[in-house]
């Protein structure tokens, strides 16, 4: 698989879970691109998708709470209305 592809399916999967969570990903598409790359990269790396704005040690016991979606993310998306990576954002009243 290309890394464009790689990206690619990293997108279809984060829209799929931001829209089943009542979500929207990033509306910059340069901050979008930068971490499903970093996401896709750290899955073909790592084998999993590690969120790329956060610091691995290395340890998959202790790194698998920063797979994303991390356990940080809903109370970042709710105190802050996106998570940490820019990927997720709440959507904006209408």
């Amino acid at each position: 698989m290309t890394e464009e592809e790689s990206i690619e399916e990293m997108r279809v999967w984060a829209k799929r879970y931001a829209k089943e969570r009542g979500w929207v990903l990033n509306p910059n598409e340069k901050q979008l691109n930068t971490v499903l790359r970093g996401l896709a990269r750290n899955k073909e790396r790592f084998g999993e998708q590690y969120c790329p704005c956060r610091l691995r040690s290395g340890e998959p016991e202790k790194d698998k709470i920063i797979i994303c979606p991390c356990i940080y993310h809903d109370q970042e998306i709710e105190e802050a209305g996106r998570c940490h990576c820019n990927l997720y954002f709440k959507k904006k009243a209408e």
